[in-house]
């Protein structure tokens, strides 16, 4: 088995070299690092646009599975691609000290938040449970203050309050400022999703990304089984093309890939500048739900996107 254990083989998303020395792939000074900043970037934009898609996918999910059941099929053909992908690649088992991180991965983004936000989704819009992932960047970054030591400097928070000031003021009007049963779910999926980012970007510097979110599903598999068997046995299921799409595209697009390259993105560029490129997932869901929901947009939607892009713009140059 030639495999490198993905604990100890330095990666090409390792943390980026300071200035002056020499980068992941050989290359010296500020080109390896621009470089490295500049895809590390990509892959966490690639990201959002996948988690985007998620709350769209969900509601068409929910049009043939209950809730429980959704998510656990989703749980289980995510596990199944990812542990596909790991045993083709004969990847070895991560080391020992890596799996409390693994299992904090796996119970904020592919228990937690996606069994909260789906209950929401039973009693609420799209457009309002935006309200969450539009709280998520900060939150984020809040965490990774707290778990890692990250001091991003006072420009990078004022943007990112101003950020998520913007989205959650747009996201509450959308929603005529209600708040109820499914805000408690949303605001649980906050803080769960919140903390399996920061610890999935952690282990995304000493492993490769993919393997971060392969493992994490693939732990929670002998779980995420029985879990579908039963709520299958409960809940009717009535399979249409929309519900089909949605739970391929939760399973295989939000949970596996999408998390593959935001992984992947943040460590290559950091948590708190990766987790403020979030500040557009709101808007972009809005987006999608007005295409593939038929939801209403209302002219507020350009003016907030105009100043989320700014405060996104301030947190990607601020230093720290």
């Amino acid at each position: 088995m030639r495999a490198q254990s993905s604990a100890t083989t330095p990666t090409g998303i390792a943390v980026t070299p300071p200035n002056g020395t020499t980068g992941t792939h050989g290359t010296t000074g500020t080109t390896g690092t621009t470089g490295t900043t500049s895809a590390g970037t990509l892959q966490a934009a690639l990201g959002v646009v996948a988690f985007s898609l998620t709350f769209p996918a969900t509601a068409w999910g929910l049009e043939g599975f209950g809730p429980w059941s959704l998510v656990a099929v989703r749980s289980v053909l995510a596990a199944l691609i990812a542990g596909g992908c790991l045993l083709a690649l004969r990847v070895p088992l991560p080391g020992r000290r890596h799996w409390p991180g693994l299992a904090v991965v796996a119970a904020g983004v592919v228990v937690g938040f996606p069994l909260l936000s789906t209950l929401a989704l039973e009693t609420s819009t799209t457009a309002h449970a935006a309200v969450v992932v539009g709280l998520l960047p900060l939150t984020t970054a809040l965490c990774s203050a707290l778990r890692m030591g990250t001091r991003p400097s006072r420009t990078f928070w004022s943007a990112a309050l101003a950020g998520a000031a913007a989205v959650a003021a747009f996201t509450v009007q959308q929603s005529g400022g209600a708040l109820g049963t499914a805000d408690l779910y949303l605001f649980a999926a906050l803080l769960v999703c919140a903390a399996g980012y920061t610890e999935g970007g952690r282990l995304a510097r000493v492993m490769p990304g993919w393997q971060v979110i392969g493992w994490a599903l693939v732990l929670c598999l002998p779980a995420a089984v029985p879990a579908a068997a039963l709520a299958l046995s409960y809940e009717p299921v009535h399979l249409t093309t929309h519900s089909v799409a949605g739970l391929l595209w939760v399973a295989a697009g939000s949970q596996f890939l999408g998390l593959v390259v935001w992984y992947r993105g943040m460590a290559a560029i950091g948590i708190p500048r990766a987790s403020q490129l979030q500040l557009a997932q709101p808007l972009l869901t809005l987006v999608w739900s007005v295409l593939l929901l038929g939801e209403h947009l209302t002219v507020a939607a350009p003016l907030t996107a105009a100043a989320v892009l700014v405060c996104i713009a301030v947190t990607q140059r601020a230093r720290g």
